[in-house]
């Protein structure tokens, strides 16, 4: 079939190298991510999750003063409407927790005056809200599933802090509390992935942020995008030990399956974020008396490489550093929503500053010339 008259660009599955935008946030540059120019290492190493928040948002890193204000602004975000507590208990948790996370989104939109306003005064009140709320209301799923009341945030305390134990219960130590900080900004953007393709696609109708983010919510919901942690921690405990990972891997080739949290669509030569998240996986392991765990990881790895030729992505090592920071499994694709709001906050407010709706065209396959048989008897 010849592709649609002026149609100059190439049809690729997966959009797979197609330019859809332009973007000053973030960008993979061989085997480095950057955010607004500072290389993941540098920021890993360096920053809170509150300065990367605001650098992905305005452009640069804040000053003490802006820090600090900035910082307020989102610990007072953080606690969700006095009317949905009530509401939150009565919400059921035998469900898929990503879709509780999106019912408690859509449910702030009736709570927010700003909801469907997009000016960009606007949308950075509600991105401070959404990005201070998500991690509790991924706690109140854990607490309310329990039985218990969910934990109000503790305004003096940092996102990272009370993320961590509105899900535990626990107040972390400042150690756990930086390695669980570290996990945010890993994870707060990735150049135009699925998701943040989503939010835009969405923004660029001018349907709002919480729209935006509810999109990004469910493509991030899926397997083949945030969900690959989960299903590599089930795979580390099915194994059970080291010396088991060679049968596994060999079984699973056998059967063409996949060899979840390796590969990735841009990276071939290395994810950084996964190389910071293998040693934090070798550290925490062994703190928290389970090293099977990374050892079984970096024998898969070694494996991998060897008979596929594929490198671990930032799926397969967050899996044992989640697991041993007290993520329960099926909480680490909402605890990723957690970071990654940051990222679709700022991919929103991109998009509305030279927007154009997406309308891109589709190689139609089908077929052509058929009559309704009315139609023909009528003749």
């Amino acid at each position: 079939m010849e592709l649609p008259v002026g149609f100059e660009g190439a049809v690729d599955k997966g959009l797979e190298g197609v330019i859809a935008c332009s973007s000053s946030i973030s960008t993979i540059d061989g085997t480095t991510l950057l955010y607004r120019g500072y290389t993941i290492e540098d920021l890993a190493r360096h920053a809170s999750f509150e300065e990367v928040v605001y650098l992905l948002w305005f452009g640069d890193l804040p000053t003490a003063a802006q820090r600090s204000a900035f910082r307020a602004q989102l610990s007072h975000g953080a606690q969700l409407p006095d009317e949905m507590r009530v509401w939150l208990l009565g919400m059921p948790t035998e469900t898929h927790p990503m879709d509780f996370l999106g019912a408690v989104v859509a449910g702030l939109t009736l709570h927010d005056p700003d909801a469907n306003r997009i000016s960009r005064e606007a949308t950075l009140r509600k991105a401070v809200r959404l990005t201070a709320r998500i991690g509790q209301i991924v706690g109140a799923y854990e607490q309310v599933r329990r039985g218990r009341w969910p934990i109000d945030p503790d305004p003096s305390e940092s996102l990272a802090w009370n993320t961590l134990r509105s899900i535990t219960g626990e107040a972390p130590s400042r150690e756990t509390e930086r390695d669980f900080e570290v996990c945010l900004i890993l994870h707060a953007d990735h150049e135009l992935n699925a998701s943040a393709f989503s939010a835009r696609v969405t923004a660029s109708t001018q349907s709002g942020l919480y729209s935006s983010v509810l999109s990004a919510i469910g493509t991030l919901k899926g397997p083949l995008h945030g969900g690959a942690n989960q299903a590599v921690i089930g795979m580390l405990r099915e194994i059970r030990s080291e010396d088991r990972a060679e049968a596994y891997f060999e079984d699973l080739l056998a059967r063409r399956e996949k060899v979840m949290g390796f590969g990735h669509r841009v990276y071939k030569d290395g994810d950084p974020r996964a190389r910071i998240l293998r040693g934090m996986s070798g550290k925490l392991t062994e703190a928290c008396g389970r090293p099977e765990l990374h050892r079984i990881s970096t024998r898969l790895e070694s494996l991998v490489a060897e008979r596929l030729g594929l490198i671990p992505n930032v799926d397969f090592y967050s899996a044992s550093v989640y697991d041993a920071l007290g993520i329960p499994d099926d909480l680490f694709t909402p605890v990723f929503a957690a970071s990654r709001v940051a990222g679709w906050c700022a991919h929103v407010l991109e998009q509305y500053e030279n927007n154009r709706i997406y309308r891109p065209r589709a190689h139609y396959t089908g077929k052509r010339g058929l009559r309704h048989p009315s139609g023909a008897k009528s003749r």
